[in-house]
């Protein structure tokens, strides 16, 4: 009897999470799941990502016919508090500056979401990133030549951003690109998908 694969889908808008996703060789649609990604009052950063990561799967399982749902979230913290999104080039230099000589923690999450038995496992993976001690010359260079207005922390590891950094630290590089595939490839082989043998 032939085993049929389940569809998947991917509950995000990310390109960079959707390249990742292709790396596995699977197919998959992607949704955008629009949701209201605002934190809680009092919400530390892994029940957030949790918590969103949650919601984009049940969202995006009301619009798509899929049996897997994969969604992640992601956030970048210095010390207690969360970063966002800077939104233009004085918020990147102010934030930029406060990273300068710094540690930086991402927390991001990955849920498997099984529509059909409505199974859902959830992991959340840190990251931390050293931030080299950076000129104001050097951080206005780099604000001209990425523009990061759009990236939470005001900048992007996938870029130029990866020269601001004096380290990393972590289980899996792709998890600071927004994507935990070595976690995502153990939950795929729980719903019978071996991504080397598929």
């Amino acid at each position: 009897m032939h085993y049929q694969q389940p569809s998947i889908t991917l509950a995000s808008s990310s390109q960079y999470r959707q390249a990742l996703l292709n790396k596995f060789g699977i197919a998959f649609t992607a949704i955008a799941p629009n949701i209201d990604e605002s934190a809680l009052p009092n919400e530390d950063p892994v029940a957030l990502v949790s918590r969103l990561a949650k919601k984009k799967a049940k969202t995006v399982a009301q619009h798509c016919d899929a049996t897997l749902i994969i969604a992640s979230d992601q956030v970048a913290c210095l010390h207690d508090t969360i970063l966002t999104k800077p939104g233009n080039a004085a918020n990147a230099f102010i934030q930029l500056q406060q990273c300068s000589g710094q540690t930086v923690t991402f927390y991001t999450s990955l849920v498997v979401y099984n529509t059909q038995t409505k199974e859902m496992d959830i992991e959340v993976e840190p990251y931390i990133v050293g931030f080299k001690t950076l000129s104001d010359e050097q951080i206005r260079g780099y604000i001209d030549k990425e523009q990061p207005f759009a990236c939470a922390g005001s900048f992007k590891c996938e870029g130029l951003g990866i020269a601001l950094f004096s380290f990393l630290k972590g289980k899996d590089f792709n998890t600071l690109i927004g994507l935990p595939m070595m976690a995502l490839s153990r939950l795929l082989a729980k719903h019978n998908i071996d991504v080397l043998t598929c």
